[in-house]
């Protein structure tokens, strides 16, 4: 009789900062219900592996699961496996915390369940060369990637049924590739199909082996999949039909594997991530090519045995795709060298500090693709804010009593984002300031550290692959039949989103110095549509740091030019950013002057941006002194005319922000909204409120133009 090995494995993973009813769904949806078919079947045995954040959530909230889960691993049911505490791509992280992180779930995982895994999941299989030292250093010997991997090497469909070796300065790995057959098909397809494919693979030696292995979200979570998998009974009626074949596939684990099979033989793995993964991080005109190309392989037939061979772009790409996704993780590194610098010069080695740094390593809001990821701000802020708590209790171990008592000052000048020129950063004990005089003398991050929030943690609109496929929200599900892969799947939470679909041509942030068109209208300025008549925003400007007892000020200067009428006139642009110790305020002081002969009528704004969390709620809100608005929600839009001050609120997080100008101005709001996709499909996110204080003013030849700004940061 011929004969397969089949090794099932099963991932289960929420990012650091999800809701907690996000954690709570899906543990009604897939991880609970998965374990109930999984006990009534007895023969059936598979990997299963829970992400640090995750394992602790179900720990804590539903004890009995784990208790459930730990006597199907007592009876060889379920073989353990570890990987990243909270999931980092590892490539993205030092090989120090990639061992640590490792390390620290497999210590999790053998405290709570008895088992002592050797095999990690690699998070999104984004795989690099190098990454087996770290992984035998951390004492694993097998890891699971896709096969598309071992295709880029060069190897062919034939030569993938079996586990392979592969090393990196002697440092020796096994690796197993995951069938992208069984990934795409599994739940989505009859479970005969499955079958009538694994027989066809079965041989008279028997001594092949295939692996499923992929997100035990996709058992429930994903839409449809709850109907599919428990209501109509796939999952059931698979491991039901799974233990009636068992006289001709041997179902095993990985380790057990190792043990009943050899190697294929050794290969070298090119960087790869799944081939989704790959697309997604491209530049979106690549992506529209390389969609066009797919499709032309389809409709000539030859994307079968081509395919392999079209090949997207590399994950280290979305740093470069995103600034966003960049400054978190530079963000992290800096918080993570500082941190290493701390323990090399023998300071206590505080364990919530490398706790708080390895949460901010979990992956989700680095990147983006058909999942929600870099897009969703509270994702976002969970990063920052464990980065914040590290760097408070950082601060504390450098800071003697009396600095921590009286507050104090310092700075720092150097390529914090690796773009080849220096950002500032000056720092309180209440606030970081992060500035880039390269783009605009830009204000692009700001710590607010009694509340470990990051008030600039937003987003830029940017086009994305997808959005021409809003048009199409309707006419490829019409036509697919049963459930949809969420690779697939098209859909949309809210009608008519594509009139959100507004870019911006330079980075959201604050201190954006604008000069605007005579005829330009809050409308047109909101959706990034409108005349710029200065080369400003998003320009170099001079920059030195003035350290007084009591200050210290960053001056920013720009000798630009403002089209008036038709000329274009040289304007200076001078601004001076300060704090002081023991404060959450910002003092601003800009002067702009005409260098020119003639006289210039210039209509100026400072934007600023701050991101809150939510627009709509109802604890978040504008205010301005002795005005009534009529809609005060942060996502509202709105002008007020010849005020000096505008209070955001958040009640929820305990702060107040106030803007303040010392001559009276015109303030426009408004929300920074996205459209991006997630699990779900199409959605609409806010991201920041915009408020800009603007004034229209005309400027004799040599005359100056001067105004204070105070922004404060204050608990409620």
């Amino acid at each position: 009789m011929k004969k397969i090995n089949l090794v099932l494995g099963i991932h289960n993973h929420q990012p650091v900062g999800n809701f907690d009813f996000v954690f709570e769904e899906a543990y009604q949806k897939a991880y609970l219900p998965f374990l109930k078919v999984h006990e009534k079947h007895s023969k059936i045995k598979l990997a299963q592996h829970y992400t640090g954040i995750l394992f602790e959530w179900l720990d804590k909230h539903h004890p009995d699961f784990v208790s459930r889960l730990v006597k199907l691993v007592k009876k060889g049911r379920i073989e353990m496996m570890t990987g990243g505490y909270y999931e980092p791509i590892l490539t993205s992280i030092t090989d120090e915390d990639k061992v640590g992180q490792i390390k620290k779930l497999t210590g999790y995982v053998k405290k709570k369940t008895g088992f002592n895994p050797t095999g990690a999941w690699l998070a999104e299989r984004v795989w690099e060369p190098q990454l087996p030292k770290p992984f035998v250093d951390a004492g694993i010997q097998y890891t699971v990637i896709d096969d598309a991997h071992f295709k880029y090497a060069g190897l062919q469909e034939n030569d993938l049924f079996g586990y392979y070796l592969t090393e990196h300065n002697g440092a020796l790995l096994k690796i197993f590739p995951i069938s992208e057959k069984l990934r795409y098909s599994m739940p989505f397809r009859p479970v005969e199909e499955t079958f009538d494919y694994l027989r066809s693979l079965a041989t008279e030696d028997g001594q092949r082996l295939v692996v499923f292995a992929d997100d035990g979200e996709k058992f429930g979570v994903w839409p449809g999949t709850f109907e599919q998998c428990y209501k109509e009974g796939w999952l059931d009626s698979f491991f039901t039909m799974l233990e009636e074949n068992l006289d001709w596939i041997n179902l095993i684990t990985f380790e057990q594997a190792l043990q009943q099979l050899q190697p294929l033989g050794r290969v070298y793995l090119p960087t790869a991530s799944y081939r989704e993964m790959m697309e997604w991080a491209l530049p979106v005109p690549a992506i529209e090519k390389l969609e066009i190309f797919e499709e032309w392989l389809e409709e000539n037939h030859a994307a079968p045995e081509n395919k392999v061979f079209v090949r997207g772009g590399f994950w280290r790409n979305f740093l470069a795709k995103y600034s966003e996704s960049n400054n978190l993780h530079k963000r992290m590194l800096y918080s993570t060298n500082r941190f290493k610098k701390l323990t090399i010069n023998k300071e206590p080695v505080n364990e919530d500090i490398r706790d708080h740094l390895y949460a901010a390593q979990c992956n989700c809001p680095y990147w983006h693709g058909v999942f929600g990821g870099l897009y969703l701000p509270h994702l976002r802020n969970a990063i920052y804010l464990n980065l914040i708590r590290a760097d408070v209790k950082m601060d504390e171990l450098e800071r003697s009593k009396n600095e921590q008592k009286a507050g104090w000052l310092d700075s720092e000048t150097f390529d914090f984002d690796a773009d080849g020129s220096d950002e500032v950063i000056i720092k309180s004990d209440q606030m970081n300031l992060f500035m880039s005089p390269r783009f605009g003398g830009s204000l692009f991050e700001l710590d607010y550290k009694p509340k470990s929030l990051n008030v600039l943690d937003t987003m830029t609109r940017r086009k994305e692959g997808y959005h021409h496929k809003l048009t199409k929200v309707n006419e490829k599900n019409k036509q697919s039949n049963g459930v949809t892969s969420i690779h697939d799947i098209v859909l949309s939470k809210e009608e008519g989103l594509e009139k959100y679909l507004n870019y911006d041509w330079y980075r959201r942030s604050s201190l954006l110095d604008h000069f605007l068109h005579a005829g330009t209208s809050l409308e047109y300025f909101a959706k990034a549509n409108y005349g710029e008549q200065g080369d400003f925003v998003d320009q170099p400007y001079q920059y030195k740091i003035l350290k007084k007892a009591d200050s210290l000020n960053v001056q920013l200067e720009r000798k630009g030019h403002v089209w008036v009428d038709s000329r274009f006139v040289p304007i200076q642009v001078k601004k001076t950013v300060g704090i002081k110790p023991q404060s959450g305020k910002i003092d601003i002081n800009y002067t702009i002057t005409n260098m020119d002969n003639q006289p210039a009528d210039l209509w100026f704004g400072t934007e600023f941006a701050f991101s809150l969390l939510a627009g709509d709620a109802p604890d978040r809100f504008y205010s301005v002194p002795k005005v009534e608005l009529k809609d005060r929600k942060l996502a509202s839009t709105g002008s007020v005319k010849d005020v000096r001050q505008i209070f955001l609120t958040d009640e929820w997080m305990g702060i107040k922000i106030n803007l303040q100008v010392n001559k009276k101005a015109v303030f426009w709001r408004f929300p920074v909204e996205t459209i991006s996709m997630s699990e779900e499909g199409f959605e609409r996110v806010y991201q920041c409120s915009v408020v800009m204080p603007n004034w229209k003013f005309i400027l004799e030849p040599g005359g100056k133009f001067r105004v204070h700004l105070m922004q404060e940061i204050r608990l409620l």
